[in-house]
């Protein structure tokens, strides 16, 4: 009969020892997934970031400085449908790095304008309704001009006119 308390002991023994390694079991996977979800977390509300150095916050508030170059008036008469005359009128004005890139736009004036007149001519005054429209026609311009100074650069195309008549 000793025995048998003795196989009793064990199988209640064995019987605790199996859930209580349940139990760690599962505290272990619940930390590690409290764990795991806090630096998950905190990773998406940036409090891993480090903020950038104090010299780049420093040129990121100072504007860079940019050159205007004045391209001359330019009137068009647009294409028509009817038979009735449509004219564009627009005076542009071009943003670049600095001056040199200014001085090299001068040689290249007459390729430019012209680049511009033939494109320009083809326009209908449709074409040019609304905002989308004249986005449209800057960023056609400013593609133009790109390839007429190439390798020089112009920033943007800025309308100081427009007038469609």
């Amino acid at each position: 009969m000793a025995e048998d308390d003795a196989q009793t002991d064990e199988l209640e023994d064995g019987a605790e020892a199996k859930p209580s390694g349940k139990r760690k079991l599962i505290l272990f996977g619940a930390i590690g997934f409290l764990v795991l979800g806090g630096g998950a977390a905190a990773f998406l509300l940036g409090l891993f970031d480090s903020g950038p150095p104090e010299a780049e916050t420093a040129q990121q508030d100072v504007q860079q400085e940019v050159y205007f170059y004045d391209l001359p008036e330019l009137t068009v008469n647009l294409s028509t449908i009817d038979n009735r005359n449509a004219y564009l009128k627009m005076r542009i004005s071009l943003e670049v790095d600095d001056q040199s890139v200014a001085n090299k736009i001068e040689p290249y004036l007459p390729r430019i304008l012209d680049t511009f007149q033939v494109y320009l001519r083809e326009l209908r005054s449709t074409d040019l309704r609304g905002s989308s429209g004249l986005f449209r026609l800057k960023e056609e311009l400013h593609r133009r001009i790109n390839i007429a100074i190439y390798p020089a650069k112009v920033n943007d195309v800025l309308f100081k006119q427009l007038i469609i008549q």
